[in-house]
């Protein structure tokens, strides 16, 4: 036996000791514990504060192309293997996924076939999965092989049994723009209803960060009823209910002034839109987090992250 069909054999039981594991449930509870989801660094999921496209993710690759395969490896300066080169990629844009190959084929949100990926897409082989490659465009692929073998560029050499997408659809607008993308996505207008509480702050946070000022009050709405000093049993606190060290993650020092409350929640629905590509999926992941988004492929089963979801969604439209 090879030594590679031993590391391909590692990982295969690597991956079923892990679906032995129980699954964990999350309950959703309020915005206060999806923003704290939201900002957690974690090795399971895919938090960040990325913003780059596919194209870009290519880019930061090919630096790595010649670094020698070594198995564990997650120092280019040492050697790399395949979910290390793909870990180390996403990490320089500014995305934490995790460290094994198993679990960053279900990270980001599932791409139906290699007609349908775009140049970044992570391609996932084996059932168990047993390797990780990032996908170039053209059926070629950027991957650390096996022992013995460098970072290389080469030729998709069989048909990857996931394709997952992390970064914003190709194509589609920025976060919470016009026509944004996605299963159920909407426009944003970018604008409130005359004698909307705060429209001066939603419309500024808007143009800032790309996030339509309709979404914001929506979800202020939602939230606090637009009320400043609203605060929930779970502690979150001010017009978009933050919690204290979420607040602090996201610059503001005082939750209750709702500039900075404003200013907090369009940063971070920016960067889920921008990660999900789609509005409702957005929500969801403001209110359950986006751990359970990617758990469930879409809308966790949760009665109250569907409400939430449904409850926006509906004053979106209905704007």
């Amino acid at each position: 036996m090879s030594v590679s069909d031993v590391t391909s054999r590692i990982s295969q039981i690597q991956a079923q000791i892990a679906l032995l594991k129980p699954a964990s449930s999350t309950s959703s509870t309020a915005f206060s514990g999806a923003l704290s989801d939201a900002t957690a660094t974690s090795t399971s999921t895919t938090t960040s504060t990325g913003t780059a496209k596919g194209d870009a993710v290519v880019e930061d690759a090919r630096k790595y192309l010649g670094v020698p395969y070594v198995w564990g490896g997650t120092d280019p300066d040492k050697g790399l293997d395949c979910s290390g080169l793909v870990q180390k990629v996403y990490s320089d844009l500014g995305y934490d996924l995790p460290r094994v190959s198993y679990q960053q084929a279900e990270a980001g949100r599932p791409v139906a076939s290699l007609a349908d990926a775009q140049p970044g897409d992570i391609l996932a082989f084996g059932s168990p999965v047993h390797h990780v490659a990032i996908y170039v465009g053209e059926n070629q692929m950027i991957e650390a092989p096996r022992p013995g073998l460098d970072v290389r560029l080469g030729p998709i050499y069989e048909t990857p049994t996931a394709i997952r997408r992390v970064v914003p659809d190709a194509g589609t607008a920025s976060a919470g723009s016009v026509g944004v993308g996605g299963v159920g996505g909407v426009g944003t207008s970018g604008r409130v209803a005359a004698g909307t509480p705060y429209a001066s702050l939603f419309e500024s946070a808007a143009a800032k960060y790309g996030v339509g000022a309709d979404l914001l009050s929506a979800v202020a709405k939602q939230e606090s009823g637009y009320n400043p000093r609203a605060t929930s049993s779970a502690g979150a606190q001010g017009l978009m209910q933050l919690m204290p060290g979420t607040a602090q993650g996201l610059g503001v020092t005082n939750a209750f002034d709702p500039a900075q409350a404003v200013d907090g929640a369009a940063r971070l629905l920016s960067s889920l839109l921008d990660r999900f590509g789609s509005t409702p999926l957005a929500l969801a992941a403001y209110n359950a987090g986006p751990g359970a988004v990617l758990r469930y492929d879409g809308i966790p089963p949760y009665a109250e992250t569907q409400n939430y979801v449904r409850s926006v969604m509906s004053t979106l439209e209905a704007a």
